[in-house]
């Protein structure tokens, strides 16, 4: 499962990465050339935020929509 979003700032990236650590699942983050471990901050920091990232999550469906939900609250 997946989904896209937009870090604009330090503070969205350190969140981002503190929901993502929070979770028992792995979560990988990147773009045509690179997949993150969404967890790893400085991997992490290393990504091009100019565009829109992929976010992909191995998990059930309930727990994929209570991350993307806290994600994309997140961003407001």
């Amino acid at each position: 499962m997946d989904f896209h979003i937009s870090l604009t700032s330090f503070q969205q990236l350190q969140t981002f990465v503190n929901l993502a650590s929070r979770q028992p699942f792995d979560i990988h983050v990147g773009n045509d050339r690179q997949q993150i471990n969404g967890k790893d901050f400085m991997g992490m920091a290393s990504l091009d935020f100019t565009r829109p990232v992929k976010v992909c999550a191995n998990c059930s469906a309930a727990a994929f929509a209570e991350f993307k939900q806290a994600v994309l609250a997140m961003q407001k």
